[in-house]
């Protein structure tokens, strides 16, 4: 998929995209750059994937910064922007994209510490270098964004109700952030075929997928909903800041 994004669309911008190495983050980032923006792949523990996806980036004649930052460690956060003031100085997008929770291995409070936590953790030490005009975008799952009203998957709730409540927390910058000309969009998806999360889940429900992509007719792909997540980022913020892909129809709004 190209020419998401109208050509020079981003030009002589810069955009940050976190958990960037693989998937949806990997697709996205691609996209922004394709539309003329300098970015920063960010990664946890792919590094040699972040380098080979920031060599094909570079052919493209974009500037790009890889940073390795574990993003519930505010220390590891706080190093990664000072690399991006120093190589840009400035931040027009920002894409909290990475997050998780259904690991194994990992501490009761791991999934609200990755996807509430490092999610503020990461904007409030990004918005000193945020543009007047930056956008900010938060992605999500209809599982997680109506989790109030529907219930989930027992293997998913845990991830879903973390984050929810990283959604709320983000929700409420949003005041702050209009102040300073920033727009705030979540973009919330179904189950996306190809994923970490729709692979661990089908492990542990199996044909929890199909039954999902029977009741929802089509489920997207990761290069489709990754193209949405990067429209959010030049399209005009909704009015209640939420752009919602693929069917809801069954989910309960709140």
């Amino acid at each position: 998929m190209t020419d998401v994004l109208p050509a020079g669309s981003l030009e002589g911008k810069v955009a940050l995209v976190t958990g960037s190495s693989r998937g949806i983050g990997a697709d996205t980032v691609r996209y922004l750059a394709e539309a003329g923006a300098d970015v920063v792949i960010n990664f946890r523990n792919k590094a040699p994937r972040a380098e080979k996806l920031a060599s094909q980036l570079r052919e493209l004649g974009r500037r790009v910064l890889v940073v390795g930052a574990d993003l519930t460690d505010p220390a590891s956060v706080a190093e990664m922007f000072d690399a991006v003031k120093a190589e840009f100085g400035h931040l027009d997008v920002l894409v909290l994209n990475a997050s998780g929770g259904m690991e194994s291995g990992m501490a009761e409070d791991y999934a609200l510490l990755l996807n509430r936590d490092a999610q503020l953790s990461v904007l409030d030490a990004a918005t000193p270098l945020l543009t007047e005009d930056a956008r900010v975008v938060f992605v999500t799952s209809h599982q997680a964004h109506f989790i109030r009203t529907t219930p989930t998957m027992p293997e998913y709730e845990p991830v879903a109700l973390s984050k929810r409540a990283g959604e709320d927390a983000l929700r409420e910058r949003i005041p702050g952030l209009a102040e300073k000309g920033i727009g705030f969009t979540v973009v919330s998806g179904d189950m996306i075929e190809g994923t970490i999360t729709a692979t661990l889940l089908e492990r542990a429900n199996p044909g929890a997928i199909a039954e999902r992509r029977e009741s929802a007719g089509k489920l997207y792909n990761v290069s489709e909903f990754a193209a949405e997540v990067a429209r959010a980022a030049v399209d005009p913020v909704p009015t209640d800041n939420t752009r919602l892909v693929g069917d809801v129809s069954a989910f309960a709004a709140e």
